[in-house]
């Protein structure tokens, strides 16, 4: 007697497409919603936009220019990328532009509180549906991957990075504040409390 043995399977393949192109699309908004909050943005995009600041250039040509510069990392690290990672690349700071575009600047404080929340609430909920895609993880979570093989903890890995991004960004200009705080202390919790409705597996 023959038995069967039932093999979890992933989702099929329009299915992670649409994971993985609506999460993009749906970071990008995020990061919009923190930019144009003004009351801070995270540790990356401090960095993106303070470098965009000092080089004329859009935050979001930034994020595309700074992914591609990062994946050079992955050759010493020894990281594969993938379609979300390239995707990532190409597509985040056109979704970013767009949203910034199309966002109304915020005329208080209530609509610059509200920005904030929906921006890492997007940014969480975005970061569950592209990395359950399984195609990839973007330029910067692979050099904490690949620091990680190299024997640091998740914790001190993604430490280093936040706090160095942080600090390059806000001395050229980026914009530090309490939005910067709400992302640190949220970002966690809320990515975790996605992963129940959008399993990341």
């Amino acid at each position: 007697m023959s038995e069967t043995t039932t093999v979890p399977q992933r989702s099929s393949l329009p299915a992670r497409l649409f994971r993985l192109y609506g999460g993009l699309a749906l970071y990008g908004a995020g990061i919009g919603l923190q930019v144009e909050s003004g009351l801070g943005n995270d540790p990356w995009d401090v960095f993106h936009q303070g470098l965009g600041l000092r080089l004329g250039l859009s935050i979001g040509t930034v994020i595309i220019a700074v992914g591609a510069l990062v994946m050079l990392l992955w050759i010493p690290l020894k990281q594969k990328p993938g379609l979300g990672t390239i995707s990532n690349v190409v597509f985040l700071g056109l979704f970013a532009d767009a949203a910034i575009f199309l966002l109304p600047a915020p005329g208080n404080l209530v609509l610059q509180a509200l920005y904030v929340a929906l921006g890492v609430t997007s940014i969480a909920l975005a970061t569950v549906l592209y990395i359950g895609a399984g195609m990839g993880p973007g330029p910067r979570d692979g050099v904490m991957t690949g620091l990680m093989r190299l024997g640091l903890s998740v914790r001190l890995a993604r430490l280093l990075i936040e706090v160095t991004v942080l600090i390059a960004g806000w001395l050229l200009g980026g914009t530090v504040g309490l939005g910067t705080l709400a992302f640190a202390l949220a970002i966690g919790p809320l990515t975790q409390l996605f992963t129940r409705w959008f399993p990341l597996t």
